[in-house]
């Protein structure tokens, strides 16, 4: 039957065409994200924009047999509505909350992007396919640098420093968090002892460092204050 005269019928090189296609614009997405060491690369945005696209096709068209039945409804758009449901099981996967940050949503949401894309191919919407994967890769790598380099938000960094003096060790970090404009939000200091005598104090601090200050030379000024034996950042 000719899928030309019949919406419900589509011809094997046609399922050949747009599984193919899924599979390279799900491959570009997946590239990148591979390229940046992302939990989700190549080959997992991959299988998700093809098992979209077969799922669409199966909505679209694997039913086919049952569309002149009387008690029969068919909606082609069915199983993609459960796609994009059951995509952010696997979105949420890549999800992690690190203590002080969140990190992975921007994969999560191209693996849901991946899943559109794959859709789309499954019903035969190359144009926006196409375009919408170009956007993506315009978006994850053009917009990341834009954003490192202009936009990024200040972040805020763990620091631990032991000292054996502490009163001396706070008179130096105060004066370097002034001159610095270190912004300071909790500031923890735990008495630490070796077989019952006092080791010294250990000082940790959640500090957000402006766009300007680089993390380790303040580290190095900081090791180098009086009192100080070691510091370290998270």
């Amino acid at each position: 039957m000719d899928s030309l005269h019949n919406p419900w019928a589509i011809s094997e090189l046609h399922i050949l065409i747009r599984l193919l296609l899924a599979l390279v614009l799900g491959g570009l997405v997946g590239f990148e994200r591979e390229q940046s060491n992302h939990a989700a690369g190549f080959r997992t945005n991959i299988l998700v924009c093809l098992g979209s696209c077969l799922l669409m096709l199966l909505s679209m068209y694997g039913f086919a047999a049952f569309v002149d039945e009387v008690n029969v409804r068919v909606d082609p758009a069915r199983l993609a509505a459960a796609v994009i449901t059951g995509i952010g099981f696997l979105g949420a996967g890549t999800i992690l909350f690190t203590g002080k940050s969140i990190t992975g949503l921007t994969t999560a949401a191209s693996l849901w992007v991946v899943s559109a894309i794959g859709l789309a191919v499954g019903a035969g919407f190359y144009f926006a396919a196409g375009v919408t994967t170009i956007m993506v890769l315009v978006t994850l790598w053009a917009f990341n640098k834009l954003e490192k380099r202009y936009i990024s938000a200040k972040k805020e960094q763990l620091l631990k420093i032991k000292s054996y003096d502490v009163s001396k060790t706070l008179r130096g970090l105060n004066e370097l968090i002034a001159s610095k404009k270190i912004v300071i939000r909790k500031l923890q200091i735990e008495e630490l002892r070796d077989e019952g005598h006092s080791d010294g104090d250990l000082l940790q601090m959640y500090a957000t460092l402006p766009k300007s200050e680089a993390l380790l030379p303040l580290l190095d000024q900081i090791k180098h204050l009086e009192g100080v034996r070691w510091v370290s950042s998270e």
